[in-house]
């Protein structure tokens, strides 16, 4: 969110939309994980049950689209190459068009990252509000009696 957020700042005369979209993922992101963080302390905090599993699959939807979004938009050339960055409508726009670059990159990386954990959270959301269980010590016997009630 940082990162984005001094793009944002540093632009001379605007963003191009992706910028823009990057940040609103960041924002819904931390938002949902007020709630998510809130879910999985406390059950009560969970209205439907189903909808920790509706966020964390917004949230990797919206990841995913941000992460190829920008990587098409950045289109992966090293950030020494003042060519690319003085016609690249996300590195350019700012007085420090190399800096602007590496921020970039780095704004991708963390929304592939983000993507992944967001996935592996849903997986565990799905499971949970399926009723199965997360912990992976289960047996076959789930919910009879266990050694120490026999």
């Amino acid at each position: 969110m940082a990162l984005v957020g001094n793009m944002i700042h540093d632009a001379i005369g605007g963003n191009p939309s992706i910028v823009n979209y990057v940040m609103f993922v960041a924002v819904i992101s931390m938002l949902s994980l007020f709630y998510l963080i809130a879910a999985t302390i406390n059950e009560g905090f969970v209205i439907i049950p189903i909808l920790p599993v509706v966020v964390d699959g917004l949230n990797t939807l919206f990841f995913l689209i941000g992460g190829i979004a920008l990587a098409a938009y950045l289109g992966v050339h090293s950030c020494g190459n003042v060519p690319y960055i003085n016609t690249n409508s996300v590195t350019s726009g700012s007085t420090d068009d190399t800096k602007r670059c590496h921020e970039g990159q780095a704004v991708c990386a963390f929304l592939w990252f983000g993507f992944l954990t967001y996935l592996a959270s849903l997986a565990f959301s799905a499971m949970e509000a399926r009723g199965g269980s997360t912990s992976f010590r289960g047996g076959i016997r789930r919910g009879g009696p266990s050694m120490s009630q026999v």
